[in-house]
């Protein structure tokens, strides 16, 4: 299947979207099929919509002291319309949405600096990144979701 048939698959009404969090974070997600973003805040993920996409970015490995990683980490699908608290601690109730995520490897960003439309030729590439949470074309969707899944095709099975 070539590339335009994939785009064609994934649907005209789909956004796509980077969350920034770090690895260890990252994996929580996952083994709980739920996205967190922004320290818990629910206007990232009611910016979201059901079958949107979600590709996290780990700039580090851990939060605080975390060693450098700079990859993008995970890729699912927007599961349903519900952004939920989740009382994680007496002091800590943040905001949730569920996740399909789907199985990928770890992908370095420095691999796609040059073809990503928000990041080629700017030297200042790490900008993007700082407010958590952007959207991205489709395009670079394609682009990150191909080489995180071996084959952008792949994602066609989850569409």
């Amino acid at each position: 299947m070539m590339k335009r048939d994939v785009t064609r698959l994934l649907g005209e009404q789909s956004r796509y979207w980077i969350g920034v969090v770090s690895a260890s974070h990252v994996k929580l997600g996952v083994l709980g099929g739920f996205a967190q973003l922004c320290h818990g805040k629910s206007g990232p993920l009611k910016r979201m919509s059901p079958n949107d996409w979600l590709i996290y970015y780990s700039p580090r490995t851990d939060l605080a002291k975390g060693e450098a990683l700079q990859a993008f980490t995970s890729i699912g699908q927007v599961a349903d319309e519900r952004v939920y608290e989740y009382q994680m601690s007496e002091s800590f109730v943040p905001f949730r949405r569920n996740i399909r995520y789907i199985p990928c490897q770890e992908v370095k960003i420095a691999d796609l600096l040059e073809k990503l439309s928000f990041t080629r030729g700017n030297r200042n590439w790490g900008y993007s990144f700082r407010y958590g949470h952007f959207e991205i074309g489709r395009e670079d969707f394609l682009t990150i979701a191909g080489a995180m899944l071996g084959d952008a095709d792949y994602i066609t099975k989850y569409t």
